[in-house]
């Protein structure tokens, strides 16, 4: 099969790595055993731009299970494991990637797994999409529809649709129940502050943490940075989310108020410029940035730069950045996500990735069988409570049913005092 990555030699490596994420995978091995035997995805290509790492190897692999040629790239230059990417192709898949591209070859790659003429497209940060309706406008005719991940790619899709300028149908995997109340949650939290102290050993008990969004990846960081010891506090934009998070417990803030008190400051909004400007001058000696959210341009590296007279790579993951009046300030994963950008991130564990990528599964195979408008389509609620089902069952767990009486009486509206 085709592929292009950095060491076909990795793959006994990856393979492992793989074997072990897939016994913490049950839903997606319940549903590639499926696939295996109805074949949906027959005769179908599948095009892929996510995270490439062993868990979405998996996910690759599910798809391939049911007949699928597929087709895979990563969606950030710096969170391809380039193991897994030798595993993939050692197991039929066609990968391109590797850990460490550049712009260009990070563009490359994408246009590589667009020559395979997909059918169906998975987007993380919708790159791939955007670049179809960009440079590849032959693949419109063809394409039966997209599954997107993340929630900035579902930003920027529904903005694309609000112009009229969506030509096929995209599901909203990342507004599925079973993804963001657990991924962007559950997954965002652990995995952020696992790639923070891997890459620092710093102990985050008695650290004044500042969480910039309250989104449900802020929630699930704030969670996190409070259960590990951690002083928060919250900045937002929203009222709403704003008066959840002081009832939740943290103090809130302007960001230009919190920097003064930040020990470790973190950008989890999906937008740009959230730490810029005049901001670095407040912050205080030793204060570690990082970022959480999709692309590299919250905490505004180009100021940072401007305001520094001195830049210093102190390992991998640590960029520090020398002030005029003699502070240190630190960066890590070069403001990328530092949960799979930090040469010691894994991303989400294998357990919450389950629910994602059976999302993804099974919203591919709905995009095959439903006749769908272009536009941004949330997923149907049937999927999600399957999902939810699969993974209670995996982990042994029986809830209660309505009785004929109780779903009568939700159902009258009559019966009261």
């Amino acid at each position: 099969m085709p592929y292009d990555v950095k060491d076909i030699s990795l793959a006994p490596q990856g393979k492992k790595k793989i074997e072990w994420v897939q016994k913490h995978m049950p839903v997606l091995e319940h549903i590639k055993k499926e696939f295996e035997e109805t074949k949906p995805f027959e005769g179908i290509t599948i095009a892929s731009c996510l995270h490439l790492e062993p868990k979405t190897i998996n996910l690759g692999l599910t798809l391939q299970a049911g007949g699928a040629e597929v087709a895979m790239t990563g969606c950030n230059p710096l969170s391809t494991h380039d193991d897994a990417t030798a595993a993939g192709a050692a197991l039929g898949l066609n990968m391109y990637g590797w850990r460490g591209e550049n712009n260009e070859e990070y563009y490359q790659n994408i246009h590589k797994v667009l020559d395979h003429d997909p059918d169906i497209l998975i987007d993380d940060g919708a790159d791939m999409i955007f670049l179809v309706h960009r440079e590849r406008k032959e693949l419109l005719g063809k394409i039966k529809g997209a599954c997107e991940e993340t929630t900035t790619g579902i930003h920027r899709l529904k903005g694309m649709a609000d112009d009229g300028a969506l030509k096929f149908p995209v599901m909203a995997v990342n507004d599925a129940y079973t993804k963001y109340l657990f991924d962007n949650r559950y997954g965002t939290g652990q995995s952020t502050f696992d790639s923070i102290m891997g890459a620092t050993n710093m102990l985050i008990a008695g650290k004044t943490v500042v969480v910039c969004g309250y989104g449900w990846c802020g929630r699930g960081v704030a969670m996190r940075a409070l259960g590990l010891g951690g002083n928060v506090i919250v900045t937002e934009i929203d009222p709403i989310r704003a008066l959840e998070a002081k009832m939740d417990g943290f103090r809130v803030m302007t960001v230009r108020e919190a920097v003064q008190h930040a020990d470790i400051l973190l950008t989890v909004t999906g937008n740009i410029d959230v730490v810029s400007g005049n901001d670095f001058k407040y912050m205080k000696d030793g204060c570690v940035m990082a970022n959480s959210g999709h692309f590299n341009v919250e905490i505004n590296q180009e100021d940072l730069r401007k305001l520094s007279v001195s830049e210093k790579k102190l390992k991998e993951d640590i960029d520090e950045f020398v002030m005029e009046d003699g502070r240190s300030l630190y960066l890590l994963a070069d403001g990328r996500l530092v949960n799979l950008a930090s040469e010691r991130g894994q991303g989400h564990p294998a357990e919450i990735m389950d629910l994602s990528f059976a999302m993804q599964a099974l919203s591919a195979h709905y995009i095959l069988n439903e006749d769908l408008k272009p536009g941004v389509h949330r997923a149907p609620d049937k999927i999600d409570f399957n999902v939810a089902k699969l993974k209670l069952a995996a982990m042994d767990i029986e809830i209660d049913q309505l009785s004929p009486r109780q779903v009568e009486y939700l159902d009258n509206w009559e019966e009261g005092t």
